[in-house]
């Protein structure tokens, strides 16, 4: 519970009364028995989650990745490198011959050609040979005859027009339009603006202005009428908002709020410690107590009876089971081998005595691994013993 050999107590904030010193102690006991169950919970959360990653998880995500590489990647790897890419090469080379070529022959040796000589050809041709001698001759025409004919008939028809419209209408203009409309209409409007409009609108502008400025006025003097009011009343009523309200929830903040929060993160701060303090204590004492109630009587039990019963077992038990199975088996299988050999030869006796044989003539039954016969001195443990008695047309032969 000293926890100032780890960190030093912090000195009283200035301003703390006797209340602060007196409920620091209680409100931290009570704050320690809160949160020591959760600091508890925490640590055995976390022993059990670093416990369950160094022993499944890790394990179990190494497996998932081996199965992964081994039933997704590598086949994947191995369809793409075999399959996938010979099959799009042979599809892009398929493409490229069925797609491409053709149509790169098709314009190499039909279009260009026909093109060139069948429509270009012809048609630089006919644009040398005659389409620019009949340009020339076409622009000699135009400039030696139909041009000076065109200039001499627009003279006339512009002679024409200034001296049948152009003329008449700026006479019109000059001395009939004009004067129409300087003193028929321009002279009597300026008249009338200057002579009325411009007398009325000056009277109507002065009448308005003196309106505005006595509004004007009037609005002032209710303006400062209000202003002296609230000038009056502004600083009593601040003064009452300062005094009313704002300086009880300054105080209370002050004195209550801020202490109050400062103790109570403080005591969560030491009682988190603590309480980590005392979660550590109790679980080496359950590890020791797992250690010696548990852990020391299971390993004395394996030392002292598992494994002196366990070597006995396979000394004494499972070695010579073991030998007798190897050697039943042995034998079995020697047992096994002689009566296929005893069946081979018999089959092939049965079909000698059935179908013969000849000197020349070779049997069409196989002929089996050869038994120990009566001339023979060598002897196959696994053979069985040949007959006595000869095929019908053998004939003995005598061994040295």
């Amino acid at each position: 519970m000293d926890y100032g050999k780890h960190q030093a107590p912090r000195g009283y904030e200035p301003g703390e009364g006797i209340l602060t010193t007196l409920i620091r102690i209680p409100v931290r006991i009570v704050v320690l028995v809160l949160v020591l169950p959760a600091r508890m919970v925490w640590d055995a959360l976390t022993a059990l989650w670093h416990a369950a990653d160094r022993t499944l998880l890790r394990p179990l995500g190494r497996a998932v990745v081996w199965l992964l590489d081994t039933l997704v990647l590598t086949p994947l790897t191995w369809l793409f490198t075999w399959v996938v890419a010979p099959l799009g090469k042979a599809a892009a080379w398929l493409a490229v011959a069925l797609l491409i070529w053709p149509w790169i022959g098709l314009w190499r040796y039909v279009v260009v050609p026909v093109a060139r000589y069948g429509i270009a050809a012809p048609a630089v041709w006919l644009y040398r040979a005659v389409l620019t001698p009949l340009g020339h001759g076409l622009r000699w025409i135009g400039t030696a005859l139909l041009l000076p004919a065109l200039s001499g008939l627009g003279n006339g028809i512009g002679w024409l027009i200034t001296v049948l419209l152009i003329v008449p209408l700026e006479f019109l203009w000059r001395y009939v339009i004009v004067p129409v409309v300087r003193y028929g209409l321009v002279v009597p409007v300026v008249w009338l603006y200057e002579a009325v409009l411009t007398p009325i609108g000056r009277g109507t502008a002065w009448v308005l202005g003196t309106l505005w400025q006595g509004a004007a006025w009037v609005l002032a003097q209710i303006w400062r009428g209000i202003a002296a009011t609230g000038r009056g009343l502004g600083p009593a009523v601040a003064w009452l908002v300062m005094t009313l309200l704002v300086a009880p929830l300054a105080w209370t903040y002050r004195r209550i709020l801020t202490p109050v929060g400062r103790e109570i993160a403080a005591a969560f701060e030491v009682a988190w410690r603590i309480a980590g303090y005392v979660s550590r204590a109790v679980g080496r004492a359950l590890a020791w107590l797992a250690r010696h109630l548990i852990g020391a009587p299971v390993s004395w039990a394996y030392r002292t009876v598992c494994t002196p019963v366990g070597h006995f077992v396979r000394d004494s038990v499972w070695a010579p089971a073991r030998r007798a199975a190897a050697e039943a088996g042995r034998a079995a299988r020697a047992a096994l081998a002689s009566a296929r050999e005893t069946v081979r030869q018999a089959r092939r006796d049965a079909w000698r005595a059935l179908v013969g044989s000849t000197d020349g003539a070779r049997s069409r039954e196989p002929r089996g691994i050869p038994a120990r016969t009566l001339g023979s001195t060598t002897t196959v443990p696994s053979a069985a013993q040949a007959t006595e008695s000869a095929p019908l047309g053998e004939k003995f032969v005598k061994r040295v």
